[in-house]
């Protein structure tokens, strides 16, 4: 997940999903898409969540 669209190699729209933080506090996942400078080094379903401070990759993803 990450709040910076400038970190996207590719962009979709979400039409529905939110994540609930820490204090329960939820926000909506606005697109999802690819990271990465070009299409061969990029990681995939990644989130863009407005309003998230850090970027959070789940060590489990470049695993599988």
């Amino acid at each position: 997940m990450t709040g910076d669209m400038t970190k996207f190699y590719m962009l979709i729209e979400t039409e529905s999903g939110q994540v609930t933080f820490g204090g329960n506090t939820k926000e909506k996942i606005i697109e999802t898409g690819k990271v990465g400078k070009n299409p061969s080094s990029c990681i995939d379903n990644v989130m863009f969540v407005e309003r998230l401070a850090y970027n959070l990759l789940s060590i489990s993803q470049p695993c599988d």
